[in-house]
């Protein structure tokens, strides 16, 4: 039986996709290189170690596993992994006793946020023997009360803000061409008819997903408008969050390498990479998964980061998640992610 769909040559067969997602169930169990008789030993396989060694053969020539060492077993690379989350995964619900744990400690009412980012994190630390990370909710949303835009001078506009009802900030704005007063009144106008009582935050990402859709036909107004709103929204959120159980990665062996763990816990500590990750979640609906070079970050190359934004009725207020190494038991991990993303969006309602 050929290892290829003939739909598609670079997809593993039906008998391929059992002995990847065997390899990548058995890597996560016992950490060590899988090798083609201990396959044949499984009950689901039903095959020899000969059949098996040549299913793995073209499985790495397809870049799905790969040898760490000469004449050894075969782990999982990236791109196997990403192919058994996408396509092989079969997900484990949260326990009932660990689902009770989880609400027990996913509690507003006793904590300030900070202490709540610190409570959550540890206890996704706790449950997935992983790092957990959180970002610090945010305390305050900021909703548009009303508009108003006043010309000043060539290209420099006024914007007059009431927020919250009664909060009034005044932002000089330094424009890329000049506008008109008919053109800020419109801009008012739209912003004012349409946004009212919305977050600030809400009305910039809509505004840009309108772009994102409408980008081939946008005329100049909605472009116009979407220049200045972008100016006049562009504000400043504590992106402060949370890391517990950092120490729990020095468990595993395939992130023991010295000086790869200190240029992670150093990512940790300097914050900018990892925030732009948790940025990119922050923009998505549900679990955001990036394994190994996935993240763009070469510090991140043996890690997977399984996050989530979790949310109430004015959008994403925060992220979190876990980070490990790629071997994780992404059946279990990922709906703990999920479920304790709902609770604390929904607790904090």
């Amino acid at each position: 039986m050929n290892i290829i769909d003939k739909a598609d040559v670079n997809m593993p067969s039906h008998r391929a996709r059992r002995i990847l997602s065997a390899i990548v169930d058995k890597y996560i169990q016992e950490g060590i290189p899988i090798g083609s008789k201990s396959l044949s030993l499984a009950d689901n396989i039903g095959l020899s170690p000969a059949s098996i060694r040549n299913v793995m053969s073209d499985l790495e020539e397809l870049g799905f596993i790969a040898s760490p060492y000469t004449s050894s077993g075969r782990v999982p690379t990236s791109k196997g992994y990403r192919f058994f989350i996408d396509s092989l995964l079969i997900l484990q619900p949260v326990e009932a006793t660990e689902l009770e744990r989880i609400k027990r400690r996913v509690n507003p009412h006793e904590s300030n946020s900070r202490e709540l980012a610190i409570s959550v994190s540890n206890t996704l630390s706790a449950i997935t023997k992983l790092a957990g990370i959180v970002t610090i909710p945010k305390q305050q949303v900021t909703r548009l009360k009303e508009i108003d835009f006043i010309k000043l001078s060539e290209k420099r506009i006024l914007a007059i803000i009431v927020m919250n009802e009664t909060e009034v900030e005044n932002r000089i704005l330094q424009m890329k061409r000049d506008y008109s007063k008919d053109e800020l009144k419109q801009a008012s106008n739209y912003l004012n008819t349409h946004y009212e009582g919305r977050s600030l935050s809400y009305i910039k990402k809509h505004l840009i997903n309108e772009l994102m859709q409408t980008k081939e036909s946008v005329n100049s107004s909605m472009s116009d408008l979407i220049d200045i709103a972008d100016q006049v929204l562009d504000f400043t959120e504590s992106d402060e969050y949370i890391v517990a159980g950092q120490r729990r990665l020095m468990d595993f062996h395939e992130l023991s390498d010295i000086k790869k763990l200190r240029q992670l816990f150093d990512a940790f500590k300097e914050k900018q990479q990892l925030l732009e990750l948790l940025d990119k979640s922050m923009s998505t609906d549900g679990i955001q998964i990036f394994i190994g070079e996935e993240s763009g970050y070469q510090m991140f190359d043996n890690c997977t980061l399984i996050t989530s934004p979790y949310t109430t009725e004015d959008g994403a207020i925060g992220v979190l998640g876990v980070i490990g190494p790629t071997r994780i038991a992404y059946q279990k991990v990922i709906p703990i992610v999920e479920i304790i993303a709902k609770l604390l969006g929904k607790s904090l309602k």
